[in-house]
C-alpha cells in the first residue's frame, strides 16, 4: 500500500468551508448553537467531572469555541499520536495562542510504539485492519482511556452525517467500553453548519481543510477526497467504509 498523501491536485479553495450564510442557515446554526450550550451546561453540572476530546477537526473547533468562550466547566484534551499533520501541530499552537488557553495532551507510550515499530515496520498499518487497528489501540485507544481515568462523561465532536458508522448517533449515550457517559453535541448539525459556525465566529481550523481534507487524523492515513465523496472518504481509505474506525468510538 502505497502511502502518497493523494493523487488529487486541486487547483481551487474549497468550497465546502465557505457556505453561503444564508438567514436560513444562520437561524439554524444559532439554534443548534444554543441547544448545545444548554446540553454542555447541563452535563457539566449534572457529571462533574467532565472532558472534551479535540482532535482538531472542524467539529472539534466548534465545540472547543463554544466551551471557551462559554466558560463551560469542562476540559479540554487532545491526543498526539506521534503522525499527525504539522498542519494539525500548527492549530494546536494557533489554538492556545487564539484562546489563551492551555490543553492538556496525551502521548502513546513510547515502549510500545518501539515495539510495534521493531516487530511490524514503521507503516505496518498498510498492511492488514489487523495491523491498523493496533496501531489506532497504541497511538489512540490506550492514551484515550488514560485521558478519561476519573471522569464521569466525556463530549465528542461526532455527527450522524459523517459516515456509514454514525447513522444512529445520539446526542447522548452511555460508553460501555469506557464506563462513563458520552455527549455528542453535534450529533445532528450539517457539514454547512459546521462551516457556518467557524466563519460567523472567526474560529481558528486546520488549514488542511482548504485542500479538500474534510476528516483529519494521522497523516499516513489521511488523504484529500474529490467532491462528491463521502466525507470520511480520506480515512483508512483502502479498507471497507462500513467498518472504518479507530477504535475510539466501537460501542461493545
Amino acid at each position: 500500500m502505497s502511502n502518497t498523501v493523494s493523487m488529487l491536485k486541486p487547483v481551487a479553495s474549497n468550497p465546502a468551508i465557505k457556505p453561503e450564510l444564508t438567514d436560513a442557515l444562520v437561524a439554524s446554526v444559532n439554534k443548534k448553537t444554543a441547544a448545545a450550550i444548554l446540553l454542555l451546561q447541563n452535563a457539566s453540572t449534572e457529571l462533574k467531572a467532565i472532558t472534551f476530546a479535540n482532535s482538531f477537526g472542524a467539529e472539534d473547533m466548534v465545540l472547543t469555541d463554544i466551551i471557551l468562550k462559554n466558560q463551560l466547566a469542562i476540559e479540554i484534551f487532545s491526543l498526539d499520536t506521534g503522525r499527525l499533520p504539522v498542519e494539525t501541530y500548527d492549530l494546536i499552537a494557533e489554538t492556545e495562542k487564539h484562546y489563551n488557553t492551555k490543553l492538556n495532551v496525551y502521548f502513546p507510550k513510547a515502549d510500545t510504539v518501539e515495539f510495534y515499530v521493531k516487530k511490524h515496520g514503521i507503516n505496518a498499518f498498510y498492511e492488514s485492519i489487523t495491523l491498523r487497528k493496533d496501531c489506532c489501540h497504541m497511538r489512540k485507544v490506550e492514551p484515550l482511556q488514560r485521558a478519561l481515568k476519573g471522569k464521569n462523561a466525556w463530549v465528542t465532536g461526532m455527527r450522524a452525517a459523517q459516515a456509514a458508522t454514525r447513522v444512529s448517533l445520539p446526542v447522548r449515550e452511555f460508553d460501555a467500553a469506557n464506563q462513563l457517559e458520552k455527549f455528542n453535541p453535534l450529533s445532528d448539525w450539517t457539514e454547512q453548519e459546521v462551516w457556518a459556525y467557524i466563519n460567523l465566529h472567526q474560529v481558528p481550523y486546520n488549514a488542511l481543510h482548504d485542500q479538500f481534507y474534510p476528516s483529519i487524523g494521522c497523516a499516513p492515513c489521511t488523504r484529500a477526497i474529490a467532491i462528491g465523496e463521502d466525507v470520511r472518504a480520506g480515512r483508512w481509505w483502502w479498507e471497507d467504509p462500513t467498518n472504518k474506525e479507530c477504535g475510539l468510538h466501537v460501542k461493545k
